[in-house]
């Protein structure tokens, strides 16, 4: 282990051997998957078709450490342990009393946090026999990491993008590409469930929620296929945690704690694995004042303007109901440049921590997150990607808050992921022409009118 006044870096020995499990310390249990159709709580039969056993078994599990397999670690040590960074420039910056630190996990091939899920779930499959696997990607991060982690395990990859987000970010579906992914405009000729949106809007924009269903389509329909999510899921949620409890043990090696935990929220997954270890101190009582904050898009806060109730995570209704904060499948979040946050609900495990008052959220407006972008980069030299940019704005606020106070608090927020790849939404920031979107209670409340009838 080294230690310097801005960066705290772990050895590969350090490096965690188990993800945790926050289901084993939630205030009560997750309340079941549900499937809509046959009107019954979910079983694991229930994900076979697109699934793996390994990866369906870990959704369901209550354990609260669960190993992660050598080889997978293997391939973490490309970039694990990530640094942990004290953004001294940015407190200076901000003549802040508060303590700002970040973990970096825009330094891994892909570029984001996606990598500690995708690589995982390749390896599962790949045990299972398993030659395709279908998913979908918003901003392009985690259609980056999982193509990238198909390649390592010599699987065929096939990913739907968000149209929006495959016209805004071309050098993304190159990089699928170069790691040998078919990448697909969504919503696309190619399924059934495509066909049907661009008939009844040839513009259409695509959604998170249409690219599932265009990926699970794909999978059914195929031989020896598997569906791959990259958030919101329990198991994703799990994978990620190996960036808290690196974190962790850096704040050991800098004798110090974080105060409040801060990261974007899309569907979850950077949210879950940089909060979920410290929130096990929490609900386990020993650190009792700890905040958790999710920084949501004004556009899609599903956390704080949507109900809690069972929804698809698609569009189409293929998947099982989740007990979820939604603002309906049947929404469509308007075109913000942070495309991993357009997703119309929330994490079951984050849903539940939300419900129980041990996780809060905050709305941000795109504008007001790209200036905090810029701030950040000017400070600290690191041009972070559009959704990370979103958890600097909380932080931000959080130490300007401080030094109202008088207080000095002590902050840790997640790096998701670089924006290298997303010059063209600065661009567009730089030249005046970026827009905020706000969230449409009445599009809103017209979706939610589609929730599937739970008995």
């Amino acid at each position: 282990m080294s230690k310097s006044n801005k960066k705290i870096i772990l050895s590969e020995q350090d490096m965690p051997k188990q993800w945790y499990n926050i289901q084993a310390d939630l205030p009560e249990p997750l309340e079941p998957p549900y499937n809509a159709r046959e009107k019954r709580p979910a079983t694991p039969d229930d994900f076979k078709p697109i699934f793996c056993d390994e990866i369906i078994k870990q959704e369901m599990s209550s354990e609260r450490f669960i190993d992660i397999p050598e080889p997978v670690r293997e391939v973490y040590k490309l970039w694990r342990p990530s640094p942990l960074i004290r953004a001294v420039n940015l407190e200076k910056f901000l003549d802040t009393p508060a303590k700002i630190y970040f973990k970096n996990e825009g330094v891994s091939p892909s570029g984001s946090h996606k990598s500690n899920s995708a690589i995982a779930q390749a390896f599962y499959n790949k045990e299972a026999g398993v030659k395709k696997i279908a998913t979908e990607t918003g901003a392009g991060q985690w259609g980056s990491a999982l193509s990238m982690a198909c390649e390592m395990f010599g699987i065929e990859c096939v990913v739907y993008m968000v149209k929006v987000s495959y016209e805004q970010k071309p050098y993304r579906r190159s990089l699928m590409q170069v790691y040998g992914a078919q990448v697909f405009s969504s919503p696309s000729n190619r399924t059934e469930t495509g066909k049907k949106v661009l008939a009844e809007d040839p513009d259409n924009e695509g959604s998170l929620g249409i690219a599932i269903s265009e990926a699970i389509e794909d999978v059914v329909t195929s031989k020896n296929a598997k569906y791959s999510l990259g958030s919101v899921l329990n198991h994703v949620a799990m994978h990620q945690t190996i960036i808290g409890l690196e974190a962790k043990k850096q704040f050991e090696i800098a004798g110090d704690y974080p105060d409040i935990v801060v990261a974007c929220l899309g569907g979850g997954s950077n949210f879950s694995g940089a909060a979920f270890p410290f929130l096990m101190d929490k609900l386990q009582g020993k650190k009792p004042y700890l905040r958790a904050i999710a920084a949501e898009p004004s556009a899609c806060p599903k956390l704080s303007k949507g109900v809690l109730a069972y929804d698809f995570g698609d569009s189409s209704g293929f998947t099982p109901a989740l007990k979820m904060y939604t603002l309906g499948h049947t929404f469509m979040p308007g075109g913000i440049h942070a495309g991993g946050l357009r997703y119309h609900g929330a994490s079951p495990l984050v849903s539940a921590l939300v419900k129980h008052k041990v996780v809060e959220s905050a709305v941000v407006k795109q504008r007001a997150v790209f200036e905090a972008a810029v701030a950040f980069a000017k400070t600290e030299g690191i041009l972070p990607a559009p959704e990370s940019a979103h958890a600097i704005k909380v932080v931000i606020d959080e130490a300007l808050k401080a030094k109202e106070e008088g207080k000095a608090k002590t902050i840790l927020f997640n790096l998701s992921g670089h924006g290298h790849f997303d010059l063209s939404a600065y661009d567009n920031y730089l030249s005046g022409k970026m827009t905020d979107y706000e969230y449409p209670e009445e599009k809103v409340a017209q979706a939610l009118t589609h929730l599937p009838e739970i008995k």
